[in-house]
């Protein structure tokens, strides 16, 4: 199968050895490449001097660039519990091209960001204050015995389809 493209040294290699006077087929066994690399390469040296690869120039041009990532990061900094959606439109708002959600999530796994599950915190107003301080008096001279005594429950959560209704930031 194809293995990559080759690198500047490798093609510099090819180029050299065809120049010193080797065939097409003495330069693919001495260097292990196929034939079809050997005078493609050297094909390319002859034609337009080049022995560098322009392999990484390919494909698609990513619509957020390097200042389009400063500008996200700063999305994210103003709001860390922001979801997908919520920063692609942030993003979008300013901006002449927009960009899908699937090119802001893939802009930020190469960012170094993770989406994960907000932390659930149970607020505590005054009066759950004065409860949970009472509860705990009340019960701060029980015995291992005594806790023994109480029933503990542990909640599972079972789903029948995919979608649990979680939101991800």
């Amino acid at each position: 199968g194809k293995k990559g493209d080759l690198s500047n040294f490798e093609r510099g290699m090819v180029v050299g050895a065809r120049r010193a006077g080797l065939s097409i087929s003495q330069s693919a066994q001495l260097l292990g490449f196929s034939r079809t690399t050997i005078s493609r390469v050297y094909k390319e040296w002859c034609e337009k001097g080049k022995t560098s690869s322009m392999r990484q120039s390919c494909g698609r041009k990513c619509l957020v660039d390097a200042r389009g990532q400063r500008r996200m990061g700063r999305l994210i900094q103003a709001d860390r519990r922001a979801t997908l959606t919520e920063i692609t439109t942030r993003y979008n708002r300013g901006m002449q091209q927009s960009i899908c959600e699937a090119t802001t999530r893939t802009t930020l796994r190469q960012m170094g960001y993770n989406s994960r599950r907000p932390h659930r915190v149970p607020l505590i107003s005054t009066t759950n204050r004065k409860k949970r301080l009472q509860f705990a008096r009340a019960h701060q001279n029980w015995t291992v015995e005594d806790w023994k005594n109480v029933a503990w429950s542990d909640e599972s959560r079972f789903l029948l389809r995919h979608s649990n209704g979680r939101v991800r930031i």
